[in-house]
């Protein structure tokens, strides 16, 4: 299949299309920049450079390549940034989005398959391991712009006749992550422990979050991009996990050895966040297969050799 990646430089969307590209799909990549790298890109992958709000760019590369599956992970991730400037966080999710929705449909796109928030849209909610079926209730404009976008893929394949898969992410992290987003706490913990840089945890550390590694994230899209479901799946391991916990992991991990400082609470953040699995077991054939302490090591240690490799940089 000709697939194209929005996001495709960035954490997700590389692994993605590296797993694309093995299980010998044709990838395309669209990405700013902003927060994606050039060394994420994949070499068998066509790669445009570009916005997804830019207009001109999208039809282009739509007429073009005219790809049957857009798989959507591009997205301003920041929830506390879409606290502070709701509109910016609009017109990156929610216009730049249709964009692309609006270019696919005149293109002969058949499939989405979209990066949605399995914990943002759900708001806070004592139905622990959250499924499907609990009523949206998004706190952040974050949460709004990804449930915004599951009503236009529903409009969208109503009318149009799009398939789409949203998968309604937990807190995604692993190799290559940056801290933007909820699980970039990972990251910013190993890098500054790493680096011997004072490390903050916002308010008591007792907020919970269900952190889900790449790879399994990687293979629900590829679960989905076979399947011929349409819906709103959540794609997380059913296992809270508190900031206090992760950071005393990543310490040890390190063998950082620092004591833990706590700061001021952000605004517009859950206080726990836990997704049930099984609807995309039962109906995807998907599970999440590896576990937090596995996911951990192998993360930490790809931002020790991180570290590694720009120290030796710095001293060539």
């Amino acid at each position: 299949m000709r697939v194209l990646v929005t996001g495709g430089a960035g954490f997700i969307g590389s692994h993605l299309v590296d797993a694309l590209i093995d299980a010998g799909h044709e990838a395309l990549i669209i990405d700013n920049l902003a927060t994606g790298e050039r060394a994420n890109l994949n070499p068998g992958a066509r790669f445009y450079e570009a916005d997804i709000r830019d207009a001109i760019a999208v039809g282009d590369l739509f007429a073009r390549e005219r790809p049957e599956v857009l798989i959507h992970q591009a997205a301003q991730l920041d929830v506390r940034r879409s606290v502070a400037d709701p509109a910016y966080d609009a017109d990156v999710n929610i216009l730049g989005t249709l964009r692309l929705l609006q270019s696919g449909v005149e293109h002969g796109l058949r499939k989405v398959i979209f990066a949605s928030s399995g914990g943002a849209i759900y708001g806070d909610t004592e139905n622990l391991p959250t499924p499907e079926t609990q009523p949206t209730a998004p706190i952040s404009p974050y949460g709004v712009s990804k449930l915004s976008i599951e009503h236009y893929l529903h409009y969208f394949h109503t009318i149009h006749g799009l398939q789409y898969v949203a998968l309604r992410y937990s807190n995604v992290y692993g190799p290559r992550q940056n801290p933007h987003g909820e699980a970039g706490v990972i990251s910013i913990f190993a890098e500054r422990l790493l680096r011997g840089e004072p490390t903050i945890i916002h308010g008591d550390g007792e907020n919970t979050r269900d952190y889900v590694y790449v790879g399994d994230v990687v293979a629900a899209n590829l679960a989905a991009l076979t399947s011929e479901r349409v819906g709103a799946y959540n794609v997380g391991t059913a296992t809270e996990t508190d900031v206090n916990a992760v950071f005393a992991r990543i310490n040890e991990l390190t063998e950082a050895g620092v004591e833990a400082r706590h700061g001021e609470a952000k605004a517009g953040e859950q206080r726990r966040s836990c997704l049930s699995w099984e609807l995309a077991r039962r109906e995807l054939g998907w599970e999440p297969k590896v576990g937090f302490d596995e996911g951990l090591a192998r993360t930490v240690e790809f931002f020790i050799e991180k570290t590694r490799g720009a120290t030796s940089g710095g001293q060539s």
